[in-house]
């Protein structure tokens, strides 16, 4: 069944508006158009609502914590005797979340938010029709905020959402956000795109955000977005809030991103993304009068590594990277959007401004790279590293990580609780910088200094943009 012209005419109230006002409004062939009659104005949603609503489902997830509780460790008298060591009796508790999905596939393939089910013992899937079905975690990529899970039909097609293009989408096109909010079971609200390639929300790795003001609130979050075709435009993710309800502020990330994870998924492999091997920062006005720039466009590269495939296509530091294959980007955050939705071993085309030109540059797509080896190594003994455990940063692990930083160095992956580590504030993210003045380069180098007996560890630290130092003993 196809929907066909009645909801792609509905337009704002402000085109309603200009019509009352005899305003002409001569749209071309096929696009929207206001309401010629009274008939088109009381349309419903109803018949998109009754073919999407069945491929969204409900999910309930759940985990055991284990812990153990004394009523009697606070009491200072029985800690004098028992100590630490007193740790009472094991008591689990049980934490649920709830969220939706959309089903993709009529196999039962289901993909929702990565938060929605994080760390869950047992999911369970809902449909539309009530059934519940038990299922199973087929990816889980928290860069992204997406999970795909996976419910055994017996056969049996489900009804599902096609994967819209979310590249086609515009501001101001009409969207239905549909999910169970509150646990309240399956709600459907509308809206408009209030915003594309949204970069400062913070919500996952890879910032690149539907914005809409159809009404999404905690619960909805993993269900559909949908588009007045019956397309998925994306999976709703995150709402702005100072009270916890809907504002008419919220984020969805785009079915193009969902494409990727879903074809990772199918394809029986793990996704890899490829690798830029480049930073930079968005073009100011200021840097855009200084780069003679006619306004402020684009990503300035600052730094590249000499074995990415950008410094291997002919970038250079102080281009300016303007669009990946026509789409234009305005941030290093829709820079590695735009870069992380192709494949690697495919090819991308860079639209860069050098001196005032504009040139267009190919660039070979690959994977990060495990160079240098990671050499993963825990340290112990009498020393200030003991009960962390580093390795040696390269591309790959930089990406798993998040890591932003210079390719290069030692960076502390975990530390222990209770070890010399985590009493001197180390944390999983920094970077070894100098151990007693000796510049710190590789796992091999901290472990051969942290070998040697000192009286005194001078100590230099990275930890995001500024060096911590540090003085142990002595």
């Amino acid at each position: 069944m196809t929907l066909e012209t009645p909801f792609r005419r509905m337009v704002s109230r402000c085109a309603l508006v200009a019509v009352a006002a005899g305003l002409a409004l001569t749209p071309p062939a096929l696009a929207q158009q206001v309401p010629q009659s009274r008939e088109q104005i009381t349309l419903s949603y109803a018949p998109l609502v009754k073919r999407a609503a069945p491929a969204v489902v409900n999910i309930y997830s759940r985990r055991v914590i284990k812990q153990r509780v004394s009523p009697f460790m606070e009491d200072p008298f029985f800690r004098q005797f028992f100590g630490d060591a007193f740790r009472g009796v094991p008591r689990e508790r049980v934490e649920s979340s709830l969220g939706s999905g959309v089903i993709i596939r009529p196999d039962g393939l289901i993909v929702t938010n990565d938060h929605v089910i994080k760390d869950a013992d047992q999911i369970t899937v809902v449909l539309a029709d009530r059934r519940e079905f038990p299922a199973k975690v087929m990816s889980a990529d928290e860069k992204v905020d997406l999970a795909v899970l996976r419910i055994d039909t017996k056969g049996e097609k489900l009804p599902t959402l096609e994967l819209g293009d979310s590249d086609s989408i515009q501001v101001g096109d009409l969207v239905l956000a549909i999910g169970n909010p509150f646990g309240v079971g399956q709600t459907v609200t509308s809206g408009i795109v209030s915003a594309l390639a949204r970069t400062g929300v913070g919500v996952s790795d890879f910032n690149f955000f539907i914005q809409t003001d159809a009404a999404i609130n905690p619960g909805n979050s993993g269900g559909a977005l949908i588009t007045m075709d019956g397309k998925l435009a994306g999976i709703n993710s995150a709402i702005y809030s100072r009270s916890g309800g809907s504002v008419g502020i919220g984020f969805a990330i785009p079915a193009d991103m969902v494409r990727s994870v879903v074809t990772a998924v199918e394809g029986g492999g793990k996704l890899v993304r490829p690798w830029m091997g480049a930073s930079g920062q968005p073009v100011t006005q200021e840097l855009a009068t200084n780069l003679g720039l006619p306004r402020p466009q684009g990503v300035l590269i600052n730094q590249l590594n000499p074995k990415g495939p950008l410094e291997q296509a002919g970038v250079k530091v102080g281009d300016v990277v303007t669009a990946v294959n026509g789409h234009l980007v305005d941030d290093p955050e829709s820079l590695r959007y735009r870069i992380a939705l192709l494949p690697v071993g495919g090819n991308a085309t860079l639209t860069v401004i050098r001196k005032g030109a504009e040139t267009k540059l190919p660039v070979k797509l690959i994977g990060p790279p495990e160079d240098p080896p990671r050499d993963e190594t825990t340290l112990d003994g009498r020393q200030p590293f003991a009960g962390t455990t580093v390795a040696n940063i390269n591309p790959a692990l930089a990406e798993e990580v998040g890591y932003a930083g210079n390719s290069d160095g030692v960076i502390v992956l975990k530390v222990q609780p209770g070890t010399t580590a985590q009493a001197l504030g180390f944390q999983p993210g920094d970077v070894v910088v100098k151990v007693n003045g000796q510049p710190i380069g590789r796992v091999a180098d901290l472990k051969r200094l942290v070998a040697q007996p000192q009286r005194r560890w001078d100590l230099a630290v990275r930890r995001g943009d500024q060096v911590l130092t540090l003085s142990v003993g002595g």
